[in-house]
């Protein structure tokens, strides 16, 4: 399994076009790339941290092109609603032991 994990500077006021659009997005990909999924965390102030998980580094790398054209509407009301979008991480699951997994 890989994990990739994004910070969001979300601009203030726009929390929730921002929650709605990366709820949306994510289910595309979900859907349409075989993510296994993504949970949203709310850090502090107006920083969202968002953690994505995929069978692979190199279905991550890969993944976009099988996305339906409604995904780039959602991708550019997500930026709009964000003064910076980053990765801070790139993990490779070493152990799990989340619930269900053990």
């Amino acid at each position: 399994m890989f994990i990739a994990i994004y910070q969001f500077e979300v601009i203030q006021g726009q929390e929730e076009q921002f929650k709605e659009s990366w709820n949306a997005l994510t289910k595309l990909i979900i859907k349409y790339e075989n993510s296994v999924g993504s949970r949203l965390h709310h850090a502090d102030g107006q920083v969202y941290i968002a953690y994505a998980q995929w069978y692979s580094r190199e279905q991550w790398e890969n993944a976009g092109s099988n996305l339906p054209d409604i995904a780039d509407e959602f991708r550019k009301q997500m930026k709009a609603s964000c003064s910076e979008i980053k990765t801070i991480h790139e993990l490779e699951v070493i152990d799990d032991l989340l619930k269900g997994n053990v």
